[in-house]
């Protein structure tokens, strides 16, 4: 990835420029830098030394990430109502209901050559267009506090076997297994038990009909069952909160959390100390030789602002300012664990691969369909794996 530093003269003319045309202006943000995300302070301190620098006043919208914050995302840009500045997912089926509001990096860096804002290929959309400017690469991968499974002696969930033992052994100490909740973000449990039971080109199908649909999948779906029978969750699964479920495992009261690189990057060095990250065992016991993860969200702007006179230059400035090198490795949260890089490395040797989420590539109506309809039932047992990707596929999630 090839990235420029602008020598001193040219950011002072800049900032001089910026400050010339930004007194008195008022820009909108919005972002998922918010309640848990280790990169909020950050994200808050950049905005805040812009408006110093600049005399602009910035109103920030920012929420934790979660179902309902995308929808309410999209929502905003229906209404006329989004943001100058946003920070959200690219080239995937969250970015297609916005893409006529926002502005092509190609347009920004003929008409601001001097800014060479970074077009990533993985963020290139069916237009041909690149719109948003990556910051914050991920990956996912199930969490596990070492030192409970040494004080109780139990082996680590490196297989199915394992895995299921664990479960059933931490049940049996007053532990919880697995901290997760099914109906703040159940997304983590749904792609991971496709992980569990599909290998890497059936995890990677976008099929067209319910027909298509892998049999692996209808596998995974019904995973979540046996999970929940086996007592693998809280008991208050499906009415509990992603914050109340983090709290259980940074405070021992949970022994394995599915969780992303976010989640390490906020975890202190004394944290890290007992807690390890390991791939999502397969359940017919082969070597989990994949990984979710990939980079999904960068920075936009928008014509609200790169339409109108008054706004145009700040707003570029402001996109200019949160996405240069440095800035972005604050915002990626790479700077605020060590263990992030060293994980990584780890999590793509001995032939493993990063997998794209399926719900990145899925519209809006099938994924809220699929995680926030199905999966709670599924795991009740009140809905079959077969009704839920029927219901799925009837919105044409692919296409």
């Amino acid at each position: 990835m090839k990235r420029m530093r602008l020598p001193a003269v040219l950011l002072l003319c800049l900032a001089l420029c910026v400050t010339a045309g930004a007194e008195g202006v008022t820009l909108y943000t919005a972002s998922c830098f918010a309640g848990s995300d280790p990169s909020g302070l950050a994200y808050a301190e950049l905005l805040s030394a812009f408006e110093q620098d600049t005399g602009c006043e910035i109103r920030d919208d920012s929420m934790e990430s979660s179902e309902n914050w995308k929808k309410k995302i999209i929502n905003d840009f229906a209404a006329g109502n989004e943001p100058d500045v946003l920070f959200f997912f690219a080239a995937g089926a969250d970015s297609a209901p916005i893409l006529r509001r926002v502005v092509p990096l190609d347009e920004i860096n003929r008409d601001y050559p001097e800014l060479q804002l970074y077009e990533e290929e993985l963020f290139r959309e069916a237009d041909g267009h690149v719109y948003a400017v990556p910051v914050r690469p991920f990956w996912e991968g199930l969490f596990v506090n070492t030192e409970l499974f040494e004080r109780y002696q139990i082996e680590l969930p490196t297989d199915w076997t394992r895995f299921m033992n664990a479960i059933r052994r931490f049940r049996e100490e007053g532990i919880v297994p697995l901290a997760a909740s099914l109906t703040d973000s159940p997304h983590y449990v749904a792609e991971m038990a496709v992980l569990a039971c599909a290998d890497i080109g059936e995890q990677q199908a976008r099929p067209k009909t319910a027909a298509e649909v892998p049999q692996s999948w209808t596998e995974a779906m019904g995973l979540i069952r046996e999970l929940y029978l086996a007592g693998a969750f809280p008991d208050n699964v499906n009415a509990t909160d992603a914050g109340a479920t983090t709290a259980l495992f940074r405070e021992g009261k949970a022994a394995m959390q599915m969780d992303g690189s976010w989640f390490a990057n906020g975890l202190s060095a004394e944290e890290m100390e007992h807690i390890a990250v390991l791939p999502v065992p397969r359940k017919d016991g082969k070597e989990q030789n994949a990984y979710i993860g990939g980079v999904s969200m960068g920075f936009y702007l928008t014509h609200r602002a790169y339409d109108h006179a008054q706004t145009r230059d700040p707003a570029v400035r402001l996109l200019g300012w949160l996405t240069n090198e440095d800035n972005r490795k604050k915002l990626s949260g790479i700077e605020l664990s060590g263990m992030t890089g060293e994980t990584a490395e780890e999590m793509t040797g001995n032939g493993r691969r990063m997998v794209r989420p399926i719900q990145d590539d899925m519209n809006a109506a099938a994924r809220e369909v699929w995680l926030l309809d199905c999966i709670a039932p599924l795991a009740e047992g009140s809905m079959t794996p077969e009704d839920c990707w029927a219901r799925v596929m009837a919105q044409n999630p692919f296409e």
